[in-house]
């Protein structure tokens, strides 16, 4: 019966992703946050996170968008590349000759052009969510992400966090995030379809009525647990799991999550 509920919702919202997988233990959907399963040994936004991603039964990877110096796109959260690198510059100011030659402290990895996460994700069954860091409304650069999700087929599956640059752009492209306010104002424009957005919100902000009304109008809701949101927690431990279950009751099936919280999916 729950198998049967969480397809319902993905036709729903417009989009069958035929191509995910339901985690072992349970009929949820995972996004893999920061490029897959980032420990100890495995560096944000790296092959090895992402093949781990892939072999533990996430649905969904999320990868961080930018722009190198010569207009290579690569995945890297961070602003600079100080934290796993040592190199307190932005890949805005370098090429992808010196980029291509950093290795991680964590693993030894290297930094990943977008098109290889693209490729190993077509070869692993896994789909993509792009949290768009690129400033502007860079056109040109964004016909090329297009054209690169085309290329692997992952664009209908495929989810964005965008920018406010951006948005105008990729509408109709690829599903975008937005909160309940925003997908209202939506509805009121011309060629509005549930299928070109997601809500996506905090689980602070989230509410059962917003799940239901998104669920009623056709469109994907997705559930955010990660580190960031729990920094200041006397108790995150408590409050993340807390924040699942009510999430769960409330009937959400699809969760971007960092690795170390989703022991209640597996």
């Amino acid at each position: 019966m729950k198998l049967l509920f969480s397809l319902c919702v993905c036709l729903l919202s417009g989009v069958l992703y035929s191509q995910s997988t339901i985690s072992p233990k349970t009929n949820y959907y995972l996004i893999a946050h920061r490029g897959g399963i980032v420990d100890s040994t495995n560096t944000e936004n790296s092959l090895p996170a992402l093949k781990a991603a892939i072999s533990k039964g996430y649905s969904m990877v999320e990868v961080d968008l930018r722009i190198t110096k010569d207009s290579i796109l690569i995945v890297q959260h961070d602003p600079t590349f100080k934290r796993y690198y040592g190199v307190d510059r932005s890949p805005a100011s370098m090429t992808w000759d010196e980029i291509s030659k950093l290795r991680s402290s964590v693993g030894g990895s290297s930094v990943l052009k977008f098109e290889e996460v693209l490729e190993n994700c077509k070869k692993g069954g896994i789909q993509v969510m792009i949290d768009n860091k690129i400033n502007g409304n860079d056109t040109a650069t964004f016909h090329r992400v297009i054209k690169l999700l085309k290329k692997y087929d992952l664009q209908k599956g495929a989810l964005m966090i965008g920018t406010e640059e951006s948005v105008p752009f990729f509408t109709g492209k690829i599903k975008l995030n937005c909160n309940r306010k925003e997908l209202e104002v939506n509805k009121t424009k011309p060629n509005y379809s549930p299928d070109n957005y997601y809500l996506f919100v905090r689980p602070k902000y989230l509410t059962a009525a917003d799940v239901k009304w998104a669920k009623k109008e056709g469109v994907l809701v997705v559930g955010i647990i990660n580190s960031f949101l729990y920094a200041h927690s006397l108790t995150p431990s408590e409050d993340i799991n807390k924040d699942i279950q009510k999430m769960m009751k409330e009937g959400i099936t699809w969760f971007q999550l960092d690795s170390e919280f989703d022991a209640p999916f597996f």
